[in-house]
């Protein structure tokens, strides 16, 4: 049985309002979405382009890919919009005490 790991990625308040922070934790670049105050983390590479998604637009809970303008949600992954059609890796979240935690696993 294994357990999670909670890394603590960024604090609450370095998350800009219903904006994307691109961010390395342990090796992995994310993109940390904060959507209505929840927060949500993706992969934040496109899985089109190779394009990193923080330099995109989020808009809702979509955002879109700066290069083809593919779009993604971010409390799935799931491709929303042509030419994606790759769902992204979402990792679990928790905020604790002002921080981001973010479970990695393999």
């Amino acid at each position: 049985m294994s357990t999670t790991s909670w890394i603590d990625a960024a604090a609450v308040d370095d998350l800009p309002a219903d904006d994307v922070l691109g961010l390395e934790v342990e090796g992995r670049d994310l993109a940390l979405c904060s959507v209505n105050g929840e927060v949500f983390v993706t992969s934040n590479t496109c899985t089109h382009g190779q394009a990193r998604l923080c330099d995109g637009f989020l808009e809702g809970h979509e955002i879109e890919c700066p290069l083809h303008q593919g779009k993604f949600d971010v409390r799935t992954g799931k491709a929303t919009c042509a030419p994606v059609t790759e769902d992204l890796r979402t990792y679990p979240v928790k905020i604790e005490g002002g921080r981001v935690y973010v479970a990695i696993g393999d």
